[in-house]
C-alpha cells in the first residue's frame, strides 16, 4: 500500500505521497491509525478490509490499557482503569492516600513472604509510568530489588500504591503547540545507591511544551566524581535526543534547531565544552565522549540550569513535597480540569 517501516521503531509505518501522509502503529492486531485527511484513512481503511478482517473503532478512546481524551485545548494520556486494577490485585483498592519517597537498600529486613507478588506488582507499576513519570523514580527504585525482596522493599512498594490511590485521576497531558524544538534535562543523583555507591541517571525530553520521553535508571558502573556521574548522564540523554530526531525525521518533521541539554552541574557542561581535559577524562569511556562531537557539530548546546529548575530532580531522588508537586506539574500531570455542572 505504500507503507515504509521506520528503522527507529517497528511497530511504526509510514506513508507519504504528494501532500497526503498517514502513521500507522501496530503492536500485535491493535493498530492506530492517523491520516492527514478523512479520504486518506477511508481510502487505507478500505484497503486493510480487503486483506484483513478487521473493525474500525473510531476515533482513538483506548489503546493497550491507555485511554485517550481529546479536547481542543489539549490530550489526556490515562490509566486510571489499569491503576485501580493494579490496587484491587493488591488489595488496596481502599487505602489511605500518601506521598511517596525512596532509597532503598538490599539487605534491610527480612525477606517478603510472597515473591510472586512484589515482583507482579512493581512489574505492573512498570507499565504504569508509560502515562505517570511522576512515579518513576519510586517504581525503579522497588524494581532494584526484584530478585530478593525485603520487607522495606514491601513497604516502599505500597507507599506507591497508596501515593496512586490518592492520584489515581493523574495522567499526561499534551498540549498544541508550534515550537519544534526539543529541550531536555539531565540529573544525576552522585553515589546514590547505598550498598553500590552507583549513581543514578535522570532525564526528560520536552517537544516544544510536551513531554515525550523521561529515564531513571542507576548507572552501570561507578563514577569516581560527580563530574563523571554528570557527563555520563548527559550522554545518556544526548542518545535519546539522536534517537528522537531519527524518529521524527522518519516521521516527515525534522527538526531544525539545535537540541538543548539543561544541567546543573559546571564541570560537566565545561568537560562537554572542552576537548583538551584528556588527562582528566581519558578513564572515562570512549563512546561517552560523542556529546563533544555533537556539541562541536552544532547539534546540541548543553546549559546550565539552576537545581530549582531542574526538572529531572524528580527522576533522580525523593523530593520535598512543594517541590515534587511544582514539577510533577512542570511535566503536565494533572488531573483532568474539573468540569462545570451541566456541560
Amino acid at each position: 500500500m505504500g507503507f515504509v517501516i521506520a528503522k527507529s521503531d517497528t511497530s511504526l509505518f509510514t506513508f507519504k505521497h504528494g501532500d497526503d501522509m498517514a502513521y500507522l502503529l501496530l503492536y500485535v492486531d491493535d493498530i492506530i491509525l492517523c491520516t492527514s485527511s478523512d479520504a486518506l484513512r477511508d481510502r487505507l481503511i478500505y484497503h486493510l478490509k480487503t486483506e484483513f478482517p478487521m473493525s474500525d473503532l473510531g476515533p482513538l478512546n483506548y489503546f493497550l490499557g491507555i485511554s485517550v481524551s481529546r479536547t481542543p485545548s489539549y490530550m489526556l494520556l490515562s490509566q486510571q482503569k489499569y491503576a485501580q486494577e493494579i490496587l484491587e490485585r493488591a488489595c488496596m483498592g481502599t487505602c489511605k492516600p500518601v506521598d511517596t519517597n525512596a532509597k532503598l537498600s538490599a539487605d534491610s529486613g527480612p525477606p517478603v513472604a510472597d515473591l510472586t507478588q512484589y515482583r507482579s506488582l512493581a512489574g505492573a507499576l512498570q507499565y504504569l509510568t508509560f502515562t505517570r513519570p511522576d512515579i518513576a523514580y519510586a517504581v525503579q527504585q522497588v524494581c532494584l530489588f526484584m530478585h530478593d525482596p525485603r520487607e522495606p522493599h514491601l513497604y516502599a512498594l505500597k507507599r506507591i500504591l497508596r501515593y496512586i490511590q490518592g492520584t489515581i485521576d493523574h495522567g499526561l497531558h499534551l498540549y498544541p503547540t508550534s515550537t519544534l524544538r526539543l529541550i531536555t534535562y539531565s540529573d544525576v543523583d552522585w553515589g546514590g545507591c547505598p550498598d553500590t555507591r552507583r549513581s543514578t541517571s535522570g532525564y526528560c525530553c520536552f517537544l516544544g511544551d510536551n513531554l515525550i520521553s523521561w529515564s531513571s535508571k542507576r548507572q552501570p558502573t561507578l563514577s569516581r566524581s560527580r563530574a563523571k556521574a554528570e557527563y555520563r548522564g548527559v550522554a545518556n540523554v544526548v542518545a535519546e535526543a539522536c534517537w528522537l530526531h531519527n524518529l521524527l525525521l522518519e516521521l516527515h518533521c525534522p527538526l531544525r534547531q539545535a537540541t538543548i541539554v539543561y544541567c546543573d552541574n559546571a564541570s560537566a557542561i565545561y568537560l562537554s565544552n572542552n576537548p583538551v581535559q584528556h588527562q582528566r577524562t581519558k578513564h572515562v569511556e570512549m563512546d561517552i565522549h560523542f556529546v563533544r562531537e555533537k556539541v562541536a557539530l552544532g547539534q546540541v548546546w548543553v546549559l546550565h540550569v539552576p537545581s530549582r529548575y531542574q526538572f529531572a530532580d524528580i527522576f533522580t531522588k525523593g523530593l520535598p513535597r512543594q517541590l515534587f508537586l511544582d514539577f510533577r506539574s512542570s511535566l503536565s500531570v494533572r488531573p483532568p480540569p474539573a468540569t462545570t455542572a451541566g456541560v
